[in-house]
């Protein structure tokens, strides 16, 4: 069964164009990941491959990039209360080097919801499904309608 929304109902808040940097389709210089929600798990998903434009320690990505997709893995979390959520705090654990151009996967899940603080998890995969580096994220339910004013199509 789906999570009971919760917050401030964004469903339907448009914004004129996506320009984020990890998910925007607008953005000329962004990832362009897509996400895709697998229901039956409740877990947002995407496979993906980086590039050398993402390169930290040689033929490996960069330590802000695989912070930057475990942060909107987790995000994509909370549009199952139909919420915007902006991150209060996160932290993240290396446990192998991501490597570049190579398969890999991004799950995020939910955690716990309390009032407007939701908590969520995220992992990278590599190939052979073994976990790269993963987080933990506190996000804060905000009312995109006051925030995002001047943003928002009309």
């Amino acid at each position: 069964m789906p999570p009971k929304p919760q917050g401030h109902d964004t469903r339907y808040m448009k914004m004129q164009k996506n320009y984020c940097f990890v998910c925007g389709m607008n953005n000329p210089d962004g990832m362009r990941l897509k996400f895709i929600l697998d229901e039956a798990r409740q877990t947002f998903v995407c496979r993906f491959r980086l590039g050398k434009r993402y390169t930290g320690p040689p033929g490996h990505t960069h330590g802000g990039i695989i912070a930057s997709i475990l942060d909107d893995a987790m995000g994509k979390v909370n549009k199952l209360h139909h919420v915007v959520a902006l991150t209060r705090e996160m932290t993240v654990e290396y446990l192998k080097p991501v490597p570049l151009h190579k398969p890999l996967r991004v799950e995020g899940h939910e955690v716990q919801v309390r009032g407007r603080t939701h908590v969520n998890a995220a992992e990278i995969f590599n190939e052979d499904n073994i976990v790269l580096a993963r987080s933990r994220g506190i996000f804060i339910a905000i009312d995109p309608e006051k925030m995002f004013k001047k943003y928002v199509k009309k």
